[in-house]
């Protein structure tokens, strides 16, 4: 086989670029070692930033998004029992966030690439990347049903969409990567939940107990998480002492409430902070968590894979039209100066409402400070608002 993209992965990032390909007029072929199925189940994150939602309006993916994603104008912070709501269109000029869970953009993003776009194979699992800084990089993949034979994929140029755990970075050489990563000593133990949220935008709690955070999935249906040790089972939990642990940490002096419902999932997601640079090496390009990976506190890992492909569509439709490398060769330096701003927030968000376990008074301080700086001052909040809503998407001629 034969394409001008091969993707590696359907999973947001590989299907946004495909379909920003085929709206460019570029060949490219997916593929995804999970069955379809799989991948529109697959949980992840569900907050959309301002530029994440004009992205797939512009792509033609916006209209169920816009017909039931659930626009949030701000958040609210608790601290010491209060409440404080930041204003997001208030500080940034509009802007805002749409709650849509990637399981309805992936569905939203296959059903576009089965009927308008290029092959989308799904059960073809990338085996290996070869000749990543030649002028044929390939990839050799293995489709479900078709045990001891392998296939391979030639390709232009080749996407790395295929998350931590894929082949696409091992194809880069150590000699010529850098890694950056930090590892928390706390997880967060979320829960789905039939009952109706019980604010109607997302809720940051900070207690001495740890951090907590409301948030949804649609009018019904509540998501919600709790700072565990890292290494806890889910199982270790009941759903009662959940919900009296979420009660205790969102507890505030007026007389809201936190409703309770059934549970109808439970899991435990690890923290952690990963960079690797450079985002190409030669036809090779990492996109998503190939890539990197944050700490879910600043909602940025989907909004992250996004600016990494609109940012690389825009190179390789360039290159394609002109003949030039110039955009490509900028694709690394131009995601990466995004990707650390995001890191930065994420770190700075995490550690803002997270107790460590050998926090001591002092620190305890320091986080209550920066609250109150935060709640008291226009320029701080705003900070913040502009952080969470997105950082723009860099021009690219």
């Amino acid at each position: 086989m034969h394409t001008t993209v091969g993707i590696i992965g359907a999973g947001p990032a590989g299907l946004l670029l495909a379909r920003l390909l085929h709206r460019a007029g570029i060949e490219s072929v997916v593929l995804e070692s999970r069955d379809r199925g799989y991948v529109e189940q697959r949980q992840r994150a569900g907050i959309l930033e301002q530029g994440t939602v004009d992205v797939l309006r512009t792509a033609g993916a916006g209209e169920r998004m816009d017909r039931e994603g659930l626009r949030h104008d701000g958040i609210e912070l608790r601290f010491d029992r209060r409440r404080h709501r930041i204003d997001f269109p208030g500080l940034t000029g509009g802007r805002s966030v749409t709650v849509y869970a990637q399981t309805e953009v992936c569905k939203d993003l296959i059903a576009l690439q089965l009927k308008e776009g290029g092959p989308l194979l799904f059960g073809a699992e990338a085996l290996g990347v070869e000749d990543a800084d030649g002028d044929r990089p390939r990839v050799r993949f293995r489709r479900e049903g078709r045990e001891g034979r392998e296939d391979v994929l030639e390709c232009d140029y080749l996407a790395g969409c295929d998350g931590f755990w894929g082949v696409a970075r091992k194809a880069v050489p150590a000699a010529v990567s850098r890694v950056f990563e930090r590892s928390y000593p706390y997880a967060w133990l979320g829960i789905l939940a039939d009952v109706a949220p019980s604010h109607d935008e997302l809720v940051y709690a900070r207690h001495d107990r740890g951090f907590a955070l409301l948030s949804m999935r649609s009018p019904s249906v509540s998501r919600l998480y709790l700072q565990v040790p890292a290494g806890t089972a889910a199982e270790e939990w009941s759903d009662e002492e959940i919900w009296d642990e979420l009660e205790r940490r969102f507890e505030t002096t007026d007389d809201w409430r936190l409703r309770r419902g059934p549970v109808t999932q439970k899991s435990v997601t690890p923290m952690r902070s990963y960079v690797h640079e450079p985002m190409r090496y030669g036809r090779l390009f990492l996109a998503g968590d190939a890539a990197h990976i944050v700490p879910p506190t600043g909602a940025k890992g989907l909004n992250l894979a996004v600016g990494d492909v609109v940012t690389l569509a825009h190179a390789l439709t360039h290159a394609e039209r002109t003949g030039s490398p110039e955009l490509l060769d900028a694709y690394s330096a131009t995601c990466l100066r995004r990707v650390w701003q995001a890191e930065r927030f994420s770190y700075d968000m995490t550690t803002l409402l997270h107790r460590a376990p050998d926090a001591d008074a002092f620190e305890d301080r320091l986080q209550l400070a920066q609250l109150e700086r935060i709640a008291s001052s226009r320029a701080a909040e705003t900070d913040l608002a502009e952080a969470y809503t997105g950082f723009p998407l860099f021009p690219l001629g």
